[in-house]
């Protein structure tokens, strides 16, 4: 018989740990709804005590986000699980997914508690958790680096306690897959009463086997997979989604085991994460990346022309991609447009299809051919989420061998228009420097990517740049004919975001220090 595994989401909580991954309120709800059209089994929205606007952002998502099961994150403390009781109470279904380190690593250097200690508070907030709500999810922090003895008490006891899920976390990404698949195993095996709830995992991909890891635990027994988009999160990050799924169902022959999942809105998912993000998807990526579909030598393309199964385990259409190209022109319309763009992953209604197709209409006037990698990079700077501060209006550069080059850059904010000239070392560096000189933002540049996404002179330039203020890193993607437009689009995308986090930090500050 098939198992179906439950898909518990984390990129908005664990996803948006890493740096430069900071979302605004609009975007996590844009990516939550996605996820439902995604039919994820679980979407952990937050970490609701961790800031008030954190909390406001689990309120809204529990509120207009209906299919899944919406849980909040919660520390095994009591203001926390309130916290996060009151962010999801509004949900269809709601849940409180509340940890405490069980590693003697953690238990000597950061919680500086002895085991009995900790044992007794991880049931205290369990139970703590059940008087607001019937769905609670309990996590042994660094479980894989725990003495295995000790684990299967907390285990139980906290399944006493009325925990219904328990969530067994290689939180640093240490273990192998036969090693992890082994406390999964002797849970089962020792644990009484374990039959009764759901066993879940969280792996890290520190080695590289976070996938490998995840698949190990739903081998030896886990009902529930905890992942997230493109494997965004901590350090290395997490276990991918994407690969997940797939994996399962591409061999579902070995596993006995697929998910509910609508495996067609994964390429659509991984886009918006890319482009709220910021985080490139690399070429060679399994299941999303640009050249998991694609064949270039010869005999690959001969094996793929006669059947496809020669050389494809999966059918791009699977994943929603459409193996058709169809060529767009400046003589294209709008609708040609809009259906292309939702064959690539963009449903673009109103305002945002009428930008979208004017940048389009910008791109093929001076191309002869659009083809779909123009067009993807094309939605890497629309605006989905918050209006920026700063506009570009105007950008001349001027540059000759020996000289010294100079840039002239007007920007808008509101009705005011600012401009100013500066010079560099070289064209970008010339066009950065005159931007700083109107933002005037505290802030320096750590990354600055530039590629060209289809061959030939007229290809579209991408650009990635990565700012950081203090430990907080903002990223910005743009896409132009030219390169220093592109440059220039990219570096303010990221200034915008600065500004934009930066006036959400002071709010938040001030309403902590009311609180207070």
């Amino acid at each position: 018989m098939t198992r179906i595994i439950k898909i518990f989401d984390t990129t908005l909580r664990d996803g948006e740990q890493c740096p430069g991954a900071s979302m605004n309120a609009q975007e996590k709800l844009q990516i939550a709804h996605q996820l439902a059209r995604l039919r994820v089994d679980i979407i952990e929205a937050g970490f609701p005590y961790s800031s008030p606007g954190d909390f406001e952002s689990v309120k809204q998502i529990a509120r207009e986000v209906k299919g899944p099961i919406i849980a909040g994150l919660a520390r095994a403390r009591g203001e926390d699980i309130d916290a996060a009781a009151e962010a999801v109470k509004y949900a269809e279904r709601p849940r409180i997914h509340t940890f405490i380190a069980t590693s003697d690593i953690h238990l000597q250097h950061k919680l500086r508690k002895t085991r009995d200690e900790v044992l007794e508070i991880a049931v205290e907030a369990v139970k703590r958790a059940r008087q607001h709500v019937e769905d609670v999810e309990f996590s042994p922090e660094d479980a894989s680096r725990s003495d295995l003895d000790y684990l299967c008490r907390v285990v139980e006891a906290v399944i006493n306690a009325g925990a219904t899920t328990i969530n067994i976390p290689d939180t640093v990404g240490y273990a192998t897959p036969e090693e992890f698949a082994r406390i999964f195993i002797t849970l089962r095996n020792r644990v009484p009463g374990i039959e009764n709830i759901t066993l879940s995992t969280h792996c890290h991909d520190d080695l590289g086997l976070g996938v490998a890891n995840s698949l190990a635990a739903v081998m030896a027994g886990a009902g529930q997979v905890e992942c997230t988009i493109n494997g965004i999160g901590e350090r290395a990050g997490n276990a991918c989604l994407e690969e997940i799924v797939m994996a399962l169902r591409t061999r579902h022959n070995f596993f006995q085991a697929d998910t509910n999942l609508d495996a067609s809105e994964i390429i659509k998912m991984s886009r918006l994460v890319r482009d709220i993000t910021g985080f490139p998807i690399p070429p060679n990526k399994a299941i999303v990346g640009a050249n998991a579909f694609a064949h270039a030598a010869g005999i690959h393309q001969d094996g793929v022309l006669k059947s496809q199964m020669t050389y494809e385990i999966m059918k791009p259409e699977d994943v929603g991609l459409d193996s058709n190209r169809l060529v767009l022109t400046s003589r294209s319309g709008r609708h040609a447009f809009k259906v292309r763009m939702a064959a690539l992953g963009y449903d673009l209604e109103g305002d945002d299809l009428q930008r979208a197709y004017q940048r389009f209409l910008e791109v093929a006037d001076k191309k002869k051919e659009v083809v779909d990698e123009d067009l993807i990079a094309l939605m890497s700077d629309q605006d989905v989420a918050h209006e920026d501060e700063y506009e570009l209006e105007y950008l001349t550069v001027m540059s000759a061998l020996g000289g010294v080059p100079t840039a002239t850059v007007r920007l808008r904010r509101g009705e005011e228009r600012f401009t100013e000239v500066g010079t560099g070392v070289g064209s970008v560096d010339a066009v950065y420097k005159t931007v700083e000189k109107i933002v005037r933002t505290d802030h320096h540049l750590t990354d600055y990517i530039v590629s060209a996404v289809t061959g030939g002179t007229d290809a579209l330039a991408e650009v990635s740049v990565r700012i950081a203020r203090g430990p907080q890193i903002f990223t910005g993607r743009s896409a132009a004919l030219d390169v220093i437009e592109a440059s220039a689009r990219a570096y303010l995308q990221a200034i915008n975001k600065l500004i934009y986090y930066g006036t959400r930090r002071s709010e938040t500050k001030r309403l902590t220090a009311q609180a207070v």
